[in-house]
């Protein structure tokens, strides 16, 4: 969102709130004001397009100019109802234009905060040896998409596409009206596409990313630009058929198809059926990173494919546990906020290991979160750290707050929590999550706690390795 973006909303909404309570704004301001407004819409078209959210702005200063016209003239007895049915209707507008305005129309994400500059690739693959268990077709086989996030050299380029689907998105991207990604297109990712990878290392450690149930990729793209910015290279996968839209090898978009399971009321079942899938998606890539061009000439030989460590948030963070407890070659594993299910839970966690959580009080995990987690920090074979950042939500780990205007997030904080915002929570977070991969990719000592007591009320610490 731009100056001149949030400058247009903030005087058209006092304006028609002042001229609609009080007289002392006289015709003449308004005319001047409105005169003023309407070239700064037509300068902001001309600059960046039409945005649907100010089609209640546009509403409004036609209406301001009906109600300058008529303010000084003198209106019989009858009329004067008229007359405040007209005020109250521009004050109606004017809160439709702050309603409108409930997501803006162009997102700012956060600029990276690490010492290198950022490129970005997609690929699209298919994995000839499994089937695609969403869709009925014998033929289809699973596709894995990744978006690559890697140190890069600085220099100018193009920025990567926010979000698959762009321009077809469907009416729904998870709970986020499609409308209102309309001109994500714009979204500035602190990336650029196909940019040379940074020559001050020969090989790059290599994290594995899985996002939240039913959430994009793209949900986390501060996140991700920020981790890669500090000297890893982020492999972020999308899930097909269960995130919100993701663009196939093929083409094809494919969205959301859920196929829950019989006598599973509480869909553990399914969720650890779906879990195991997403654990394959990761050992998949992980696979990729160990064959020569498969992420193209540029990348792949500067992946080292003895440093792998896997991440993620919410049901993303069990994905990951499970890829680490079937694949060795994972060396460390975090999880950002999630439920675990299936083995996730039960069985004991060979690597490293960070649980790093919003605040219990305002996401009131569920039993299943607690008793998961707890079962498996009991059961760490290599140690770890549980860290708790308060004041931060569920989401806190994503850009979505970010598509709210400043009001609507301050709204959303003081009913559901996340008044720590997700700048601050996504700067803590890549603190500690840089300082706990620092040994185990980098075989550099890493300072968790140090890194944690840099951002006040974080609250937590190490774990010991189990006894048994």
């Amino acid at each position: 969102m731009s100056m001149l973006d949030g400058a247009i909303v903030l005087v058209a909404v006092v304006l028609a709130l002042a001229a609609a309570t009080t007289r002392r704004i006289g015709a003449r301001a308004i005319v001047v004001l409105g005169a003023a407004l309407l070239v700064a819409c037509l300068v902001q078209v001309w600059r960046e397009g039409f945005y649907w959210q100010y089609a209640a702005i546009y509403a409004l200063l036609a209406a301001l100019l009906v109600l300058a016209w008529r303010r000084n003239r003198p209106l019989p007895q009858q009329q004067r109802a008229l007359a405040w049915l007209g005020r109250g209707g521009v004050a109606a507008l004017a809160f439709s234009a702050l309603l409108a305005w409930t997501f803006v129309p162009v997102p700012e994400l956060p600029a990276p905060g690490g010492p290198y500059a950022v490129g970005s690739q997609v690929f699209r693959w298919i994995d000839p040896e499994r089937e695609e268990p969403a869709t009925d077709d014998p033929h289809d086989h699973r596709n894995v998409v990744v978006q690559a996030w890697y140190p890069a050299e600085p220099g100018e380029g193009t920025r990567p596409g926010y979000i698959d689907g762009l321009g077809r998105l469907p009416s729904w991207v998870s709970l986020i009206p499609g409308l209102a990604m309309q001109r994500y297109d714009r979204i500035d990712t602190h990336a650029r596409t196909d940019a040379p990878v940074s020559a001050q290392r020969a090989r790059w450690p290599v994290v594995l990313f899985s996002p939240g149930y039913g959430a994009s990729r793209a949900f986390y793209s501060g996140l991700l630009a920020d981790l890669a910015s500090r000297g890893f290279v982020v492999l972020a996968l999308d899930h097909p058929y269960e995130a919100p839209v993701v663009e196939l090898a093929d083409g094809r978009l494919a969205t959301p198809i859920e196929r829950f399971l019989p006598n599973d009321p509480d869909r553990t079942r399914y969720m650890s059926a779906l879990q195991s899938v997403r654990a394959a998606d990761l050992r998949y890539v992980a696979d990729q990173v160990g064959r020569p061009d498969a992420f193209g000439a540029g990348l792949s030989p500067r992946l080292d494919p003895q440093r792998i460590a896997a991440i993620g948030h919410s049901f993303g963070g069990a994905s990951a546990v499970e890829a680490a407890m079937g694949d060795a070659r994972i060396r460390a594993v975090a999880n950002l906020d999630g439920t675990l299910y299936g083995r996730a839970a039960t069985d004991p966690m060979p690597v490293p290991f960070l649980l790093l959580e919003s605040d219990h009080r305002e996401t009131r995990h569920s039993q299943n979160y607690l008793q998961g987690n707890l079962a498996l920090v009991h059961h760490l074979r290599a140690g770890g750290y549980r860290w708790q950042i308060t004041e931060a939500n569920h989401y806190s780990f994503t850009d979505v707050p970010l598509y709210l205007s400043a009001p609507a997030r301050f709204a959303v904080a003081m009913l559901i929590g996340g008044s720590r915002g997700p700048a601050r929570s996504q700067a803590a977070s890549n603190d500690v999550l840089a300082a706990f991969l620092q040994e185990p990719l980098l075989d550099a000592p890493g300072d968790v706690d140090a890194a944690a007591a840099r951002h006040p009320g974080l609250r937590g610490g190490a774990m010991p390795a189990a006894l048994h």
